[in-house]
């Protein structure tokens, strides 16, 4: 089966994503700077939503470079993945409207972490699907970046319930650590373009 379809769906539903997300940030009545103040929770929210969907629509993009073929655990993979990214905008939405609340940081911290095991579940069922001599198994090594992103998750969602700010604060720095694209799938995705 062709990739190029996967992709085009993903692309559909990221996009979606986001319309979703920027359509529930209502505008104020007032037309003061100070009617914006009581936004700014669910503004900022939203940015870091926005820059997780990003993220994963960068990496996906990388990822599926160096993909030729799907199969079916592939794609249910990939719609794994999908499910826990469509729930971003319902967390982002019950965080932002109840600033530091610990049941919504927690539940926001859940997807996130969902998302993350879908994301290393694809990545695995592509590797399974190219063999030990993958690319993509070369490239991503043994997954520390993303251990580490599933284990700071846990700890956040933990830490909601004691310190909200923390989990918060867990959560965009592990954002910031996926910013920047994957350097070991980056310089793999130049191999592969300049072979092709």
């Amino acid at each position: 089966m062709r990739k190029s379809r996967l992709e085009s769906f993903s692309d559909g539903v990221v996009a979606i994503l986001i319309t979703i997300m920027v359509l529930e940030l209502r505008a104020p009545r007032e037309t003061t700077w100070d009617a914006l103040r009581p936004l700014l929770p669910v503004f900022l929210t939203y940015v870091l939503s926005f820059l997780y969907l990003a993220i994963y629509w960068n990496n996906h993009h990388h990822m599926f470079v160096l993909v030729h073929r799907v199969n079916g655990t592939i794609l249910w993979a990939n719609l794994h993945l999908l499910f826990w990214l469509s729930l971003i905008p319902f967390a982002t939405s019950w965080l932002g409207e109840n600033q530091l609340a610990p049941v919504p940081t927690a539940a926001y911290g859940g997807v996130l972490l969902c998302a993350a095991l879908a994301w290393l579940a694809l990545e695995s069922a592509i590797i399974a699907d190219q063999g030990r001599g993958s690319v993509l198994r070369e490239a991503v090594g043994s997954e520390v970046k993303g251990k580490v992103s599933s284990a700071a998750y846990v700890v956040a969602i933990g830490l909601s319930y004691v310190a909200p700010r923390v989990s918060i604060a867990l959560y965009a720095a592990v954002a910031a650590l996926w910013l920047v694209p994957d350097r070991r799938i980056e310089s793999r995705v130049a191999a592969e373009s300049d072979r092709g």
